[in-house]
């Protein structure tokens, strides 16, 4: 299964665990609590799956290392 497709399977899960929590008597001010503190690392989380990767170095691959009195 392609990682990039797998948001449905995580809208599934999240809404399994919140029918589940409803279930067993949790208040949904407390599930309401639970969201907006796990908003900001779901949201990189995300964010950063959605970049590819790249290929890791934080170089550019434009970029040129020498002293411009070195260049041509």
């Amino acid at each position: 299964m392609n990682a990039k497709n797998n948001y449905g399977l995580y809208a599934l899960t999240v809404a399994i665990l919140v029918v589940g929590a409803l279930a067993f008597g949790l208040p949904l001010a407390n599930l309401l609590w639970v969201g907006v503190i796990l908003a900001c690392p779901l949201m990189m989380f995300f964010m950063m799956r959605g970049m590819g990767g790249g290929s890791g170095s934080g170089h550019d691959s434009k970029h040129d290392d020498r002293h411009p009195s070195d260049r041509p």
